[in-house]
């Protein structure tokens, strides 16, 4: 992983804005009570067992995933990649901001207002990830950890990704079910952030390059 100085502040404005969208996206998603998008379920599943803070168990978590990759990768693993811890730490530190901003909306079991909720909550992370991603700057390490395990075993990435999403869903699911007698972080809002969040995306985009195209 090599960071390219190159427009550094712009791009650093655009990767901090995109984790904060994104967490306010999983916020929103957990206001919407169907169940938050994939890598979300796990520390939100501890919440609610325990009562940890979301966005310390999202530290956490994501400090664990660099631990795995420093196991996986040994003489590979570049001391930049530790960047992902700090980047953790924001990511957490946003999550638990978002959160609490978001209580202030009200929390309803009227399913079409739930739907919407989840709705805003995939726009929102799809449009976090349109400005995190181009910067190219330090990945999550959620990505980190799928490109470790696609290099050490030779699967290509979207594979793993899949396989790496759906495994953390049902260890999720499992706990929740074991703790708190129901599904809790995992629901239908979860699949619909699987499937949805990558087409949001791609109209993100589209749109962001017409937008462009028409102010040249």
């Amino acid at each position: 992983m090599r960071i390219n100085t190159k427009d550094l502040p712009k791009r650093l404005a655009a990767y901090f804005f995109g984790l904060f969208i994104m967490t306010a996206g999983i916020a929103f998603s957990v206001q919407s009570d169907l169940g938050v998008s994939p890598l979300s379920t796990l520390p939100y599943a501890v919440e609610l067992w325990t009562g940890f803070d979301m966005g310390l168990g999202t530290m956490v978590m994501h400090a664990g995933f660099v631990l795995i990759q420093i196991i996986l990768l040994r003489k590979k693993f570049k001391p930049v990649m530790l960047l992902q811890i700090p980047a953790g730490i924001v990511f957490g530190w946003f999550t638990t901001l978002c959160n609490g901003l978001v209580l202030m909306l009200p929390r309803s079991e009227f399913l079409p207002l739930q739907v919407i909720l989840q709705l805003i909550s995939i726009l929102l992370v799809a449009v976090g990830i349109h400005f995190y991603l181009p910067a190219n700057l330090i990945p999550l390490a959620g990505e980190g950890i799928v490109s470790a395990i696609a290099e050490v075993s030779g699967w290509k990435f979207h594979i793993v990704k899949i396989g790496f999403d759906v495994a953390v869903v049902i260890i999720s699911g499992v706990l929740c079910l074991l703790t708190v007698g129901r599904l809790g972080s995992v629901g239908i809002g979860t699949v619909m952030s699987a499937l949805l969040t990558g087409t949001f995306i791609a109209w993100i985009d589209k749109l962001a390059k017409k937008l462009k195209k028409e102010r040249q």
